[in-house]
């Protein structure tokens, strides 16, 4: 832990600087500076070539051209990412880098706009939502050094979905209507209009249809609020407010064995599990050009999020490979499925709170002798969290609303409410980053500092009334170095090494009435790779990499959180497209574009139980790799046909290759996917057409054991019409 004083040390150079450098640029500024208009970027610095460290963007043109069903097939073509597709529409994501476990993308730090997009970043890093594509116009994926300047998560990597920009010349704006499979229905209207001065945008998004389970069923609504007001050359002010209401049938329990043999996509209480997610958020930017220079950007931001499951089976599989109801009224069998209608169970409503606010200041100096672009900022952030939940015995225990207006009259009372546990978190984040050009060469030192506490207050638990209380305060300070070379023309080779870090995961269980912190997972993430487009038509890149993780947290049995050890996660990436158009000087442009990730190393290295080192990390396949052949040709059309394979897969510590009857234990066998996507924009006309499938050959897989065998989406195939303005 960094003492107090270094601590003060840090805390006071990164606000003076800040200070000091905006007060001399304030005294230096001139009214009548002319600026290029302001341009929001992402995550990545406009100066690509001297990023020292791996990355990729999905850009507006790959979305239209890929036309992908959720966000795990916008993704599928980028090197390191592994996707676990637990629903149909990716509602739920898990997404995992080099190596690192899917589950809920906890170890992926997810942002839109900058913004955290977790439900609670520090707390609880759980992914039940991402920007629908409908309204963004890149993602960037950056998993090597620059991420010191982000957090809280650092050991993986970093996707960052950039909303389209208000209009600022005119009206625009688009309606899209698509229709699919499995009753798929979505419709997404978008329409702005502004001038020099800013403008305003307002997307509503609508999205339905079954899930991979039968009775898996989903609705999902979004409406947002975008704009802009550019007040000078110096000031512009970006604002934007969502709202989003999910209602979905799915479940996160799978099937047993033998279920799953009888029938792969049967959801024995599909009717009546449910799943509900209300959220609203709010962001707002003030940029400050303060000279030709020198940017101040100050973001704050706001999310509150309220999210309700209701299951009816809890451990899949228990009665010989079939599951079993739970909470049954007398003299039901809890054995017969079909008894689901006179049987309760459980309901876990949970409430996430978060607010932020972050001033950073960009700018270009030669302080040293040398050209540079710095960056220095902070941020101060705060959670507050409320986990319960709720048991009835009989079919009134199916209404979440029932059992709270009577909690004290129905019998048993101290059953029905059976988790209360609140948490706080209060976090400040430093950081500072420097480039310096040299020639050829960009050198990038950083540094950041975490200072965080998470207060955890267990007052119910396991049905009775509990007063556990305790604080997990850390501090971490995580350097970072990367170095970049264009001694090549349009090629980049570059090296780095950054401590990644992420905050330690609350306990939610209560281990004889004491809670158990955990450490702050802590890792050595290097890489050395290149990126080329030397040669006409031809884009490649390949990384090296090795992460190895400390302290890496697991969850045992029930809500306890552990540290089990130290893992070591290495491979190389290789990722690349050939345009023949291009090489040939043709409008009829044939390519080939693909990516592979070679996982050769994801083991536990240490391990606290002494007995699964060296086994092979779970969720972690060796290979994927994902490979397409598409035809372009300038009066509007594009074809693509894609392959996705990923291949097998262990799912616990102790690698076990025996299945368990519950279906939670053995290997995930390889799968291989057939995709295709069809644009028509005929020239000079508004209107655009497309035609999408996924899994064409409908091959059944299995995509995970987290609770159960549960299957892959079957064939999706969707299609639409967009009118733009």
């Amino acid at each position: 832990m960094v003492n107090q004083p270094s601590k003060k040390i840090i805390q006071t150079a990164v606000l003076l600087a800040l200070a000091n450098f905006t007060q001399s640029a304030l005294a230096a500024e001139k009214t009548d500076i002319q600026l290029d208009p302001v341009e929001v970027t992402g995550i990545l610095p406009e100066k690509l070539e001297a990023v020292p460290g791996s990355f990729d963007v999905i850009d507006e043109k790959e979305l239209e051209t890929r036309r992908p069903f959720t966000v795990k097939e916008a993704l599928s073509n980028t090197p390191g990412i592994n996707i676990v597709g637990e629903d149909a529409y990716s509602l739920r994501l898990n997404i995992g880098i080099r190596g690192l476990n899917p589950r809920r993308t906890s170890r992926t730090l997810l942002l839109e706009d900058g913004m955290p997009l977790f439900l609670a970043p520090y707390g609880d890093p759980s992914a039940h939502f991402s920007t629908p594509l409908d309204r963004v116009q890149r993602i960037e994926v950056v998993k090597g050094s620059g991420q010191i300047l982000y957090g809280p998560q650092t050991v993986g990597g970093m996707i960052n979905f950039v909303t389209k920009p208000v209009p600022t010349d005119g009206v625009h704006g688009s309606i899209t209507g698509t229709l699919g499979t499995n009753d798929f229905g979505s419709t997404h209207a978008n329409i702005g209009a502004g001038n020099e001065r800013g403008g305003i945008m307002f997307d509503a998004i609508k999205k339905k249809g079954d899930g991979i389970r039968d009775n898996h069923d989903f609705d999902v609504q979004e409406y947002t609020l975008k704009g802009q007001l550019n007040i000078n050359d110096a000031h512009t002010i970006i604002a934007k407010a969502s709202y989003l209401d999910e209602f979905s049938h799915q479940s996160e329990t799978a099937l047993g064995t033998v279920e799953y043999d009888e029938d792969p996509y049967q959801a024995p209480t599909g009717r009546n599990d449910h799943f509900t997610h209300e959220r609203q958020t709010a962001q707002i930017k003030h940029i400050f050009e303060m000279t030709d220079t020198a940017k101040l950007t100050t973001q704050a931001y706001y999310a509150d999020s309220y999210r309700s499951s209701f299951r009816q089976i809890n451990d899949p599989g228990e009665n010989a490979g079939r599951s079993e109801l739970e909470r049954c009224a007398v003299g039901v069998d809890e054995t017969n499925l079909a008894n689901a209608d006179q049987c309760g169970g459980r309901h876990r409503p949970r409430s996430y709170k978060y607010w932020g606010f972050e001033p950073r200041l960009d700018f270009s100096h030669s302080l040293f002798g040398l050209e540079s672009d710095a960056v220095i900022g902070f941020r101060y952030h705060e959670e507050d969290i409320k986990r319960r939940q709720f048991r009835g015995n009989d079919p009134t225990g199916q209404s979440l609303s029932f059992i709270k207006a009577n909690l004290g009259i129905l019998p048993e009372r101290e059953a029905l409410l059976r988790e209360d546990i609140r948490f706080k978190v209060e976090a400040q984040s430093y950081y500072a980053q420097n480039t310096f050009y040299a020639g050829d060469w960009s050198i990038t030192p950083g540094l950041r500092f975490e200072d965080f506490k998470i207060k955890t207050d267990i007052r119910q638990e396991g049905g009775d009334p509990a007063a556990a209380q305790s604080t997990n305060r850390k501090d971490k300070l995580l350097p970072g170095l990367g170095v970049a070379w264009n001694g090549i023309a349009n090629t980049t080779v570059f090296a780095g090494v950054h401590k990644g870090f992420a905050p330690p995961r609350p306990n939610r269980d209560i281990d004889d009435t004491n809670i158990s912190n955990t450490k702050p997972e802590e890792s050595v993430n290097w890489e050395l790779g290149f990126r080329s487009n030397y040669y006409k038509g031809i884009s490649v890149e390949s990384t090296l990499f090795r992460t190895d993780l400390n302290d890496i947290v697991i969850q045992e049995q029930g809500g306890i959180f552990v540290n089990a050890g130290e893992s070591e996660m290495s491979g190389i990436e290789i990722a690349g497209r050939v345009d023949f158009g291009k090489i040939y000087n043709t409008a009829h442009n044939f390519y080939i574009s693909g990516s592979y990730t070679n996982l050769f190393t994801a083991k536990f290295t240490k391990d606290t139980n002494q007995t699964t080192s060296g086994n092979r990390l779970p969720y972690a396949p060796r290979d994927i790799a994902s490979v397409n052949f598409g035809y372009e040709h300038p009066v509007g059309i594009n074809a693509r046909f894609g392959i996705d394979y990923v291949s097998s897969q262990y799912v616990d510590r102790d690698n076990t290759r025996v299945e368990s009857i519950d279906g939670t234990e053995g290997k995930i066998p390889s799968y291989t996917l057939l995709n295709l996507s069809i644009n028509y924009q005929p020239v000079n006309t508004n209107f655009s057409y497309f035609l999408s499938g996924y899994n064409l050959a409908d091959k059944e897989y299995l995509m995970s054991r987290v609770d159960g065998k549960a299957a892959g989406r079957q064939r999706q195939v969707f299609g639409g019409v967009r009118y733009a303005f």
